[in-house]
């Protein structure tokens, strides 16, 4: 199960959701909003910022960041705004 750290649960409070693992296979967050609506974000497979940042560093999470943010610099929707502002 995913671990979710201080950096995420942050973010989540900031932007007035609630987060918890998802149950869903191969997701990290399940997302709630105020409204009921409910995403599950992140691909539990790979490592994320906060998870990256613990492991490795500051400079390599900042790398990765950069580069899951080109990779993914098209993506609309809401799974992606939470995926973008919450793991990454």
């Amino acid at each position: 199960m995913y671990e979710i750290l201080p950096y995420t649960k942050k973010r989540a409070a900031e932007l007035g959701v609630i987060i918890m693992p998802s149950n869903r296979k191969n997701k990290k967050l399940m997302v709630h909003e105020p409204n009921g609506s409910v995403y599950h974000v992140g691909d539990s497979r790979y490592l994320d910022y906060p998870t990256y940042k613990k492991i490795e560093g500051p400079k390599v999470a900042e790398y990765r960041k950069s580069l899951y943010l080109q990779r993914h610099k098209k993506d609309s929707g809401k799974a992606g705004f939470y995926a973008k502002h919450l793991v990454w």
